[in-house]
């Protein structure tokens, strides 16, 4: 009987240990520690034993001797989705796609699979979902799904066996977590399973140069489950998220090798599958509140798309000690730190209100141009005084209250008169060099300046 011995493994780092730990010795990230059997004889047959692995000596070569050629790209005729992917899907190319349960992480890559399969040999591997579900959820995406090799197993063996048959040219595993390698005793998504099955997939993968999409669960703090290592191993991980109680869904890239981790994809939900959102900034104002106390405009980047967004603020009177605080979209810690310039700033005594900031349509901001926006939305409601509808806020803000420096003011600016606004407050500093464009521009050093402009009448 082969020997066996129990070891725990951190989630989050990979270290070992022989016995358990409520937080790890190595990473200090407390319950993280699972437990996983080793078999010894096995210890000698290396980490992820499928697919064809190089074992030639290679030599060091200087830098200024390595030819650049650009790597092939495949278009999945999804502008949103090749944007994220940095222009299209590099051959041999490992990537990773995590999301909330029934999010639509599954839809995507089958409707990218069905794409795809009209000119590649395609095959979907499911070990979540029958091949009658799958039938039954291709139908609604399209009309034609005959050239879509579909698979629904679990044993890595087997699956290594159909790809060899197949060959294609995109795979595609849903999900990482329910395939198991049946060398390895642990359970299908344990730490041992998930490093085994995706190092086995990444040498089919760079092996055969088939370009390969593998789902990942998330655990319930949105991190993708499995260890840590699983991130560092692939080639590109992506984030779809969304609410689903609404209609729209960001992809994200937080790692890509062969692109920007700025980009950002927008879709929206419907009963035959994800349709991209052309025009984001249009749909997020379609239903914006005009003259309205409480609502400012600003143009946000993600990327290199230009999107315009409303910022929400609600200011009321509380009768409690603490006032509450809460922000929706943008972080919280931003929203206590902008809520004490403006004090400071403007004299605006909120020691007694309680503040609520919400970002419409479900979208998360995070870069500093947001600021200022912010800042007029909080203000627009404590004063009780609506904001111009046709005007827009762009700029960072210090803790003195002065506005600082953004970049890539030129496309926000024409990305707000494409939409029909008329006047647009930037900070003073990005005047200098400033292009022409269809708007009006007006200059602010501090908040006292853009307060006088805005409540001038």
């Amino acid at each position: 009987m082969a020997k066996t011995k129990t070891v725990f493994e951190c989630l989050a780092c990979g270290y070992e240990s022989p016995k358990w730990y409520g937080r790890c010795p190595n990473c200090g990230v407390w319950n993280q520690m699972e437990e996983s059997i080793v078999h010894k004889e096995q210890k000698t047959k290396g980490r992820g034993t499928l697919g064809k692995v190089s074992n030639e000596k290679t030599k060091a070569t200087q830098l200024s001797k390595i030819s650049k050629k650009e790597a092939p790209r495949t278009h999945t005729k999804s502008g949103e989705f090749d944007r994220v992917l940095g222009g299209g899907i590099v051959d041999g190319s490992l990537i990773l796609i995590g999301g909330d349960p029934g999010i639509g992480k599954s839809t995507i890559l089958l409707q990218t699979a069905l794409t795809l399969a009209e000119e590649y040999n395609v095959l979907y591997v499911s070990g979540e979902e029958s091949l009658e579900q799958i039938k039954m959820r291709a139908d609604r995406i399209t009309d034609d799904a005959s050239n879509l090799h579909v698979y629904a197993e679990t044993n890595l063996f087997y699956i290594h066996d159909e790809i060899t048959k197949l060959n294609p040219d995109f795979l595609i595993i849903d999900s990482i977590q329910t395939i198991f390698h049946p060398d390895v005793t642990s359970a299908p998504g344990s730490v041992s399973q998930v490093r085994e099955c995706t190092q086995s997939i990444m040498n089919i993968a760079k092996g055969q140069n088939i370009a390969t999409f593998i789902v990942g669960h998330v655990t319930k703090d949105g991190q993708i489950a499995g260890p840590r290592l699983l991130e560092h191993m692939v080639d590109t991980v992506l984030y779809f998220e969304g609410d689903q109680h609404h209609t729209f869904r960001v992809l994200r890239a937080v790692k890509n090798r062969f692109g920007s981790t700025n980009e950002m994809g927008i879709f929206e939900m419907k009963y035959d599958g994800l349709k991209e959102v052309l025009n984001p900034s249009e749909i997020f104002l379609e239903e914006r509140s005009k003259n309205t106390p409480g609502a400012a405009i600003v143009c946000a980047m993600e990327g290199t798309r230009a999107m315009l967004v409303e910022i929400q603020a609600l200011v009321t009177p509380t009768h409690f000690h603490n006032p509450r605080r809460m922000a929706t979209g943008i972080d919280h810690n931003r929203l206590s730190l902008l809520m004490a310039v403006l004090e400071k700033s403007e004299g605006l005594l909120m020691q007694q209100h309680d503040a609520y900031i919400k970002v419409a349509g479900g979208v998360k901001l995070d870069e500093p141009a947001v600021d200022f926006a912010v800042i007029m939305a909080i203000a627009s409601s404590f004063k009780d005084i609506s904001v111009r509808g046709d005007m827009c806020f762009i700029g960072e803000v210090g803790l003195t209250g002065e506005i600082r420096r953004v970049t890539k003011i030129e496309q926000r600016l024409q990305e707000a008169a494409k939409l029909g606004f008329n006047r647009a407050i930037i900070p003073a500093s990005n005047l200098q060099g400033l292009a022409p464009v269809d708007i009006e521009v007006i200059g602010a050093k501090h908040l006292k300046d853009a307060m006088r402009e805005v409540y001038k009448n």
